[in-house]
């Protein structure tokens, strides 16, 4: 009787556990998806954020702009309606960048949209999985989506592994659902591998403060190229992305900081023709009509990256280089002058 009762306590015992796998094993499936669910929708239907109406011309630049001829006066027409504008970076040949169809000067970062049909703030790219652009409104709603997708078929992969192995050794019933059990492995093992490689990819590139665009053509500044322009260290770039507040971090709700159209630099090859003393540059700031970037600070949500406390994780050899930029808006803002 006592083995009786010990043998139906072990065999109650043994389906208890696999009951509470079971409850384990829902609560987490249904927590991952409503997460992957959450963070796709808010990719897909959060708006790209274009530039704010300073950025746009006034009509009577505009008039002045067609008058004008490309080249130089052309160029200088936009120098002046730049003026004011926290605008760091130019083109590849140095002019101010400026979208003709949308008849705006590009803030930095910013890019036109050929899909879309219009600037975006930040772009990272087109995402046809989502119908949508990747900028500045939802980079981190996507990253979140890789993320929670990835979670997802992993999670889809190692619950599904047990049943994968006894298709192969026989120990399923010969059912047509062992077919879709192997398919479903398959299937969830191979988006695993494609959404690994494509999320440690853009974490490269928040460590890295980059975008897509800029991670294939550097954004060019007063002194050059310079692909680590907008790096300032792996905390302060995660802290652009996901904010202040932890507690958000996980979670699809905004709280990147900024608002999408000034950037704080770091200038880690300044221009050689530019003095390095404080004189020299307060020399330059005495004529504003010399100034080919305005000197306008930073906001102050992007700003307050460039006086925190927290010491920079970046290449020492590069700290050196970036120091004069690093410690105050303005005075990067004029290096590049």
């Amino acid at each position: 009787m006592r083995e009786g009762r010990g043998g139906g306590q072990t065999e109650k015992t043994v389906s208890m556990e696999n009951i509470g796998e079971q409850v384990v094993c829902l609560i987490a499936y249904h927590l991952l998806f409503a997460m992957f669910v959450w963070s796709y929708w808010k990719t897909i239907f959060t708006l790209p954020m274009n530039p704010s109406k300073e950025f746009h011309l006034s009509y009577a630049e505009k008039e002045l702009l067609e008058r004008e001829p490309r080249g130089e006066a052309h160029q200088e027409v936009l120098r002046r309606a730049a003026r004011d504008l926290p605008i760091y970076t130019r083109t590849m040949s140095g002019a101010i960048r400026y979208c003709d169809r949308c008849q705006l000067i590009k803030p930095d970062r910013c890019h036109h949209c050929s899909v879309c049909d219009k600037c975006v703030l930040k772009m990272d790219h087109h995402c046809p999985w989502v119908n949508n652009c990747v900028g500045f409104s939802n980079y981190k709603f996507f990253l979140l989506f890789l993320a929670y997708s990835l979670l997802y078929c992993l999670f889809i992969a190692a619950t599904d592994l047990q049943y994968f192995i006894k298709f192969w050794t026989n120990g399923l019933p010969d059912t047509q659902a062992k077919f879709h059990i192997m398919f479903l492995f398959f299937a969830a093992a191979m988006f695993s591998v494609s959404l690994s490689s494509l999320f440690g990819y853009h974490c490269w590139l928040v460590s890295k403060n980059k975008s897509t665009l800029e991670a294939f053509r550097s954004p060019v500044f007063r002194h050059g190229t310079d692909k680590n322009g907008f790096s300032l260290g792996f905390s302060k770039n995660m802290r652009q992305v996901f904010g202040d507040e932890k507690r958000y971090w996980l979670l699809p709700i905004f709280s990147s900081l900024g608002d999408g159209c000034s950037f704080p630099t770091c200038l880690v090859n300044q221009d050689p023709e530019q003095p390095s003393t404080p004189a020299g540059l307060n020399s330059s700031s005495k004529n504003p009509e010399n100034h080919q970037f305005p000197a306008k600070p930073l906001r102050e949500s992007q700003s307050h990256l460039l006086t925190d406390s927290q010491s920079w994780t970046e290449n020492s050899t590069n700290l050196g280089k970036g120091k004069a930029g690093m410690s105050n808006p303005a005075l990067t803002m004029e290096n590049e002058n």
